[in-house]
């Protein structure tokens, strides 16, 4: 397959004060405030967030290239460094999370390592670690403990599952964030799936590709290729997040084969604009990744100061298909507290009679859609 090598070796060589080596980098990450506060001017509210957090903080050297040094309200350092308002938690934070683990255990936790909400589709877990920690994470209270992984024996045991749940044909690597596992350990995953017949589709939920685009390597985009399909879905948040990096490594991925998707979480204060999804989502679109969700940020301890009310999303969704390609629009998606999806829509249908419902557009032109009889 050819490659477009001249642009690789300039993102390879380029200084930015990180290394290029992605395992390095997670090695060497930013794991507390006083390494950060002498690599960045923090602010007294950070510095606070950071030194009272119960909550797992890491920071790779790229991303901290990204950081505005000079601005608080940069979406990058928003997302990655805790605040002083952190440490509120509201009471329906914890009512909500209470609810959540109930039912995870009750109904969805099969396994340790197993999530089985749907008929046809698990996530597994395979490790507690990301390469950085969002601080609007729905998972905030899980990830970053250990940072372990799942074991081989570990796996065996879900493999057994699988194997009796023929109705099983969707598996979502989830965690943490998988690609943070060595290419040899997400090969052992992948090819013990694709041994069982009914399993067709495999999904890799991740934020490396933004958070550490030098983990997409040749070596395990060639290792990926040999299981498809196999579908990344991405988060990313703010145009800013896109750059030569990024682009090269969606650009690499989509070569390869490996279809591309996104998850945009809503975020007040940091891509709660209409100008700002717009921009994010033709962007993602240019560069072969469609976007799929666009999340309400979920009721989690600390992240109140993360959250918009719910009309802000429904607002904003019908905003964008006034302005931007439909194919360009995600999906609005709650999360509520019993663990399920619902997707928000704009209310279009105003009324209905046997004979005809009446229904709006995205403008609120009114329209009469007769119904067979």
């Amino acid at each position: 397959m050819s490659k477009d090598t001249s642009h690789s070796s300039s993102i390879q060589k380029s200084q930015h004060g990180f290394s290029q080596n992605w395992f390095l980098q997670i090695k060497n990450r930013i794991l507390d405030y006083h390494k950060l506060a002498r690599q960045l001017n923090l602010t007294i509210e950070e510095q606070r967030g950071l030194l009272h957090t119960k909550f797992k903080f890491a920071l790779t050297g790229y991303l901290l290239s990204l950081i505005d040094q000079n601005n608080e309200h940069c979406p990058i350092r928003r997302q990655f460094i805790p605040t002083i308002d952190e440490i509120k938690i509201l009471p329906e934070e914890i009512s909500t999370q209470k609810i959540q683990n109930d039912n995870k255990k009750d109904d969805f936790l099969v396994l340790p390592e197993i999530v089985h909400r749907y008929l046809d589709r698990i996530t597994i877990l395979l490790t507690d670690q990301c390469a950085a920690y969002c601080r609007f994470c729905s998972y905030k209270n899980f990830v970053g403990k250990n940072e372990s992984e799942i074991t081989n024996n570990e796996f065996q045991l879900v493999i057994k599952y699988l194997k009796q749940h023929p109705e099983i044909n969707h598996v979502i690597l989830s965690g943490g964030d998988p690609l943070v596992l060595s290419d040899e350990k997400l090969e052992f995953v992948l090819k013990h799936l694709r041994q069982i017949p009914h399993i067709s589709v495999i999904r890799i939920e991740t934020r490396i590709p933004v958070v550490l685009p030098q983990r997409i390597t040749p070596k395990l985009c060639n290792m990926l290729k040999k299981y498809q399909p196999v579908y990344l879905n991405i988060m990313v948040n703010h145009p800013k997040e896109l750059n030569d990096y990024t682009e090269y490594v969606f650009n690499t991925l989509s070569d390869y084969g490996i279809p591309l998707s996104s998850n945009t979480v809503l975020l007040k204060g940091i891509n709660d604009k209409v100008q700002v999804l717009a921009e994010l989502f033709n962007k993602l679109l240019s560069l072969r990744v469609r976007p799929y969700q666009l999340l309400q940020c979920d009721i989690v301890e600390g992240t109140s100061h993360f959250r918009t009310p719910l009309y802000v999303g429904i607002k904003i969704v019908k905003q964008l298909r006034s302005i931007i390609s439909w194919f360009a629009i995600p999906n609005f998606v709650v999360h509520t507290t019993n663990n399920s999806k619902v997707v928000i829509e704009p209310q279009v249908v105003i009324s209905k009679t046997r004979s005809s419902v009446m229904i709006k557009d995205f403008n609120d032109n009114i329209f009469v859609y007769p119904e067979n009889k």
